[in-house]
């Protein structure tokens, strides 16, 4: 959904930080999206990528920006997203599945340019930067971890989201709900051979040693501020540790 935002992200190589620049000089007059363009994308790629439109739609729907123009792009993104994630990444050239999740992934954009992405985000550019971990990769190691700690902040969003997503029925309550969203991102990184920080062969000395700094920089990027529950450099910290465990 990049092709729809008003954000860039730029490495700085000499301090291995991103950062995130905004503004409308960042954002097209027009995007011409072509699903077929991605038949042949590899499965890691689409994977990662899906994850990653995936995690827009949700930060965008649970953000403390959240209005009711970006919530009603990462619902209709969530819709798209959860029934044709899995489809794309085993049946690469399913035409329909490929332009539902083109579809969902630019909503996914519009929603979060119109509020904010939030802790995923903020954690994940760190490790993209001293580990030159590709982008939504980073995100899928950390996406259950991080909306584990969030659930209760918002789990009557986190609810909605699970029922758009398609793992919760309209008439369930917001804890089985929510509970079944936990479940249904840590099932999705399994089928998806999402690696954890440790098997995708990050040395755990360097990790270790770099969480004050990945944590500092996550904070400094001002994504955690918009998370429903706002953490502290400990806890990033922990939701470090969490996800290298996986």
């Amino acid at each position: 959904g990049s092709e729809a935002t008003r954000f860039t992200v730029i490495t700085d190589t000499e301090t291995d930080e991103k950062m995130l620049i905004a503004g409308l000089g960042a954002l097209p007059l027009a995007a011409i999206v072509d699903y077929e363009l991605t038949f042949s994308v590899p499965p890691r790629t689409t994977a990662d990528t899906g994850i990653d439109s995936l995690t827009h739609a949700l930060e965008a729907l649970v953000s403390r920006r959240a209005n009711p123009e970006s919530d009603e792009y990462a619902l209709r993104a969530m819709r798209l997203i959860g029934p044709n994630l899995r489809t794309v990444y085993h049946d690469p050239k399913n035409a329909a599945a490929r332009e539902a999740m083109m579809k969902g992934a630019t909503l996914a954009g519009l929603a979060f340019s119109n509020s904010s992405v939030a802790l995923v985000h903020g954690m994940s550019r760190p490790i993209g930067a001293h580990f030159h971990v590709p982008h939504g990769l980073s995100n899928a190691m950390l996406l259950p971890a991080v909306t584990a700690y969030s659930l209760n902040a918002a789990l009557p969003r986190y609810a909605e989201a699970a029922r758009a997503i398609g793992v919760a029925g309209r008439d369930e309550g917001d804890q089985s709900a929510g509970a079944n969203l936990l479940e249904e991102l840590s099932a999705l990184n399994r089928e998806l051979n999402v690696p954890t920080p440790a098997a995708y062969g990050i040395d755990a000395a360097k990790w270790d040693g770099l969480l004050p700094t990945m944590a500092a920089q996550a904070l400094a990027s001002g994504s955690p501020a918009n998370n429903p529950a706002v953490p502290d450099a400990e806890a990033i910290m922990a939701l470090y540790r969490r996800a290298w465990q996986g």
